[in-house]
């Protein structure tokens, strides 16, 4: 094969050398089987390949972007997380740490089993699958609504289950269930047949807002009624919730302390009551 034309010699690293190698092989150009940088720079002097700015991106974009793979992830949508993360890496603005946890994170792919149950809730396919808790018991569920929830730096499986034996949750919960994501033996799920659920059990919880937290509580996602002010009594802010699990909801609740009190229903408002004589107990 013979090869005519004047030559030149680039001054370039060894990593730069692989790019343009990776460049050519992507583009085509080869001399036989093996890339050929020559001709993608040939390409490029004839203009059949289209120079453009890779440092033009604002700082606010490519955050929103690394902070949109996070989301990505903790939702289960792996597949979309990876393209906006090799999106990323094209490009030269980003840091060197942004840089280092996207490679991580594309270094760490999810394992064969969290891909399944992802597959599963996209696909709306009722699954059974076996659980271990904190206490090493074993447990069996029949899944018939699942989400992928993020929870104090932890992902959860929140589904709606057949089993209710062993859940605490008040009875018009005990079909839903938060489980570790980490606790999931590999290979304890399987597709079964029957009837998805459109989502979780819910109740209605409304809750009225004191002092400085009135004014800075500020409306989440489940909230059903936005915060509004009572009639007669500008102070006290009023916010209706749905509810999925009473955990959860305790252990946001509490923080606030004595700066919000839950109205209704009765029974969750008498539970939350003997949690907070309890905790008073320890302090008599």
């Amino acid at each position: 094969m013979s090869r005519k034309g004047k030559s030149i010699t680039l001054s370039i690293s060894e990593r730069d050398k692989t790019e343009l190698l990776t460049l050519a092989q992507e583009w085509g150009y080869l001399w036989g089987e093996r890339a050929n940088i020559s001709g993608l720079i040939e390409a490029i002097a004839r203009r059949q390949l289209k120079i453009a700015p890779n440092n033009n991106w604002s700082e606010l974009r490519i955050k929103i972007l690394v902070k949109i793979v996070g989301i990505l992830t903790d939702g289960g949508k792996i597949e979309e997380a990876k393209i906006i993360a090799n999106l990323l890496l094209e490009r030269s603005e980003l840091s060197i740490p942004q840089r280092q946890k996207i490679e991580k994170f594309l270094d760490n792919s999810p394992p064969p089993w969290r891909l399944e149950i992802d597959s599963y809730i996209r696909r709306q396919q009722p699954f059974q699958l076996s659980y271990q808790d904190a206490a090493s018991r074993l447990w069996n569920f029949t899944v018939r609504h699942a989400e992928i929830n993020h929870r104090e730096k932890r992902e959860y499986l929140e589904c709606w289950c057949e089993e209710t034996e062993g859940n605490l949750d008040i009875p018009e919960l005990m079909h839903n269930w938060s489980l570790r994501l980490d606790r999931l033996p590999e290979t304890a799920i399987v597709p079964i047949d029957g009837k998805w659920l459109p989502s979780l059990d819910y109740i209605e919880v409304e809750m009225h807002l004191l002092r400085g937290l009135a004014f800075a509580y500020k409306s989440k996602s489940n909230d059903i009624i936005p915060p509004e002010w009572l009639e007669g009594d500008k102070r006290v802010r009023r916010v209706v919730r749905r509810v999925s699990n009473t955990f959860w909801f305790f252990r946001e609740v509490l923080q606030y302390g004595a700066d919000c009190v839950v109205v209704s229903p009765e029974k969750l408002r008498s539970r939350i009551k003997q949690k907070l004589l309890e905790t008073l107990e320890h302090y008599s």
